[in-house]
């Protein structure tokens, strides 16, 4: 069967491939579900390098041979275990908070583009009246603050009262 060997090897191995793939997607959904809301939230730098590893290490387990499923599974529960323990870990000390997580960044303050902030953070004018834009607010000048958030979202702060909501933000010159 010369036709065989250009689809597939052998029978076998297209059984393999459909009985872990049903038994990875399973055992996968599982893992992400016991590692928390967290790991289906907008991600981080980190949470998006875990999400990535889950996607190479689930790829891996369906198609390589030399892979077996349970040494896998434990790759996923590793992955997810490093992940809570490390989101644990942030939320108890700044240091390592600071090194997952970045810091936002103010883009608008007062109805004033903060060119430099915009030009260290790579976000365009374009990009900051989108997101002004899309929350209904057509001048510059009702625009209290734009925060570039740490999974890279954009907030836009209206209203002239007291706001403590900024604290946390980094203030570049400019």
């Amino acid at each position: 069967m010369r036709w065989q060997g250009m689809f597939f090897e052998d029978y076998y191995s297209l059984l393999r491939v459909t009985v872990v793939t049903l038994v990875a997607y399973i055992s996968l959904v599982a893992v992400v579900r016991f590692a928390g809301k967290r790991a289906l939230a907008k991600l981080s730098a980190f949470d998006l390098i875990v999400t990535i590893a889950f996607g190479s290490t689930l790829a891996t387990v369906l198609l390589s041979k030399d892979v077996a499923f349970l040494e896998g599974l434990l790759a996923f529960v590793l992955l997810a275990g490093l992940q809570w323990a490390v989101a644990k870990l942030s939320m108890q000390f700044s240091t390592i908070r600071k090194f997952i997580r970045s810091d936002p960044a103010l883009l608008v303050e007062n109805g004033q583009y903060r060119l430099e902030t915009m030009a260290s953070e790579r976000i365009n004018k374009a990009e900051v009246d989108q997101a002004i834009r899309s929350q209904g607010i057509g001048s510059l000048a009702d625009v209290r603050a734009v925060v570039l958030e740490p999974d890279g979202s954009l907030s836009v702060l209206t209203g002239d009262g007291p706001c403590d909501l900024l604290s946390d933000v980094v203030r570049r010159p400019g």
